[in-house]
């Protein structure tokens, strides 16, 4: 029997219940296993983009990082969900330059940025983007790494690519699960699926690594850091992830995936946290998150940041405050 989605997020608008958001939660101790879970932990999801940092696991373990010179902004950026900013673009073009590639080589494909002074800057110059704006480009140049360092050919989006073959074989290693199957993403790359509470738990692992223990964990102290150091490039300015990492310092790396995925991994509680949106909007799954990173004692539920995502407001184009968050009782009054 299917297990209903918790309520999670409401806007209301005056006295008015407007908009009422559903999701799943689970909260993974890397010692105790879950230790809090909302709606179906169990239930299937695509982690989009908020599996980044698996998925760079094999640029690091098969030494091609390392190989290739890569940095800590090289690896925030092979975790990211970029703008499209020159912050990013210049990175992303250095890096495939330094491998001898170029934007042709990427198979992400072409993306208005979503940065505004880089989409005007183009807009102006009557140029369009290309696929270094796609806001995949850091991962695929990790790809491109790993390619190179395994001398494999170029389509290293395939599903029996090597690439491909070592990020399902990492997948499936960090969750403890054979996973039922993959979705194309935004970016054409493969999403392996999982359990919510398999990628909860694979999230616990990052945060309880330690640095020098094996290459597995060695890896990911240094992809957790490197989104921590770096959380401009992960994301971008305005964005959720840059602005609640930001407040944070070094306490948590967080990271959002399309539909409504949310992902922390926090090394001083030994805690990941995976959550999903039933149905894919945004400023609940901000919201969820953001919740759940105050009750976990990360964030200061009074900051203004950490405001801006539970409670709003929502205002309209004249500035006039139209609207608020509540978070319902069973996710606002949960501590660990």
């Amino acid at each position: 029997m299917a297990v209903t989605p918790e309520r999670l997020v409401e806007l209301w608008r005056g006295d008015f219940c407007e908009s009422v958001h559903h999701g799943h939660v689970a909260v993974w101790h890397a010692d105790s296993g879950l230790i809090w879970g909302l709606g179906d932990v169990d239930g299937t999801i695509l982690p989009r983009s908020s599996s980044k940092m698996v998925q760079a696991l094999p640029l690091i373990e098969s030494g091609a990082a390392d190989a290739h010179g890569l940095t800590q902004e090289h690896l925030a950026l092979a975790c990211a969900s970029h703008q499209g900013a020159a912050i990013h673009t210049d990175r992303v073009t250095r890096w495939l330059s330094d491998l001898g590639l170029s934007e042709a080589d990427l198979r992400c494909g072409v993306q208005w940025p979503s940065d505004e002074p880089a989409r005007d800057d183009l807009i102006c110059t009557k140029c369009g983007p290309g696929q270094h704006h796609n806001n995949c480009s850091g991962k695929h140049s990790g790809f491109l790494t790993l390619t190179k360092h395994l001398k494999a050919g170029p389509e290293y989006i395939d599903l029996d690519h090597p690439v491909q073959r070592a990020v399902r074989a990492a997948w499936e290693d960090v969750t403890d699960e054979t996973t039922p199957g993959y979705g194309i993403d935004g970016c054409s790359a493969p999403n392996f699926a999982s359990s919510l509470k398999g990628f909860a738990r694979a999230l616990a692992m990052f945060s309880a690594a330690q640095d020098g223990a094996n290459a597995r964990q060695t890896a990911m102290v240094r992809l957790r850091e490197a989104m921590m150091a770096h959380p401009e490039l992960v994301a971008g300015e305005g964005r959720a992830c840059t602005k609640l990492m930001r407040v944070m310092g070094n306490r948590a790396a967080i990271k959002t995936g399309a539909e409504a995925v949310f992902a922390a991994i926090i090394p001083e509680r030994r805690i990941g946290v995976a959550l999903k949106i039933s149905d894919g909007a945004t400023r609940a799954s901000e919201a969820t998150i953001t919740s759940i990173l105050c009750a976990l004692g990360v964030l200061d539920p009074s900051d203004p940041v950490a405001l801006t995502y539970t409670q709003g407001p929502l205002r309209n184009w004249r500035g006039v405050e139209t609207g608020r968050y509540r978070l319902t009782p069973a996710l606002a009054s949960w501590r660990p």
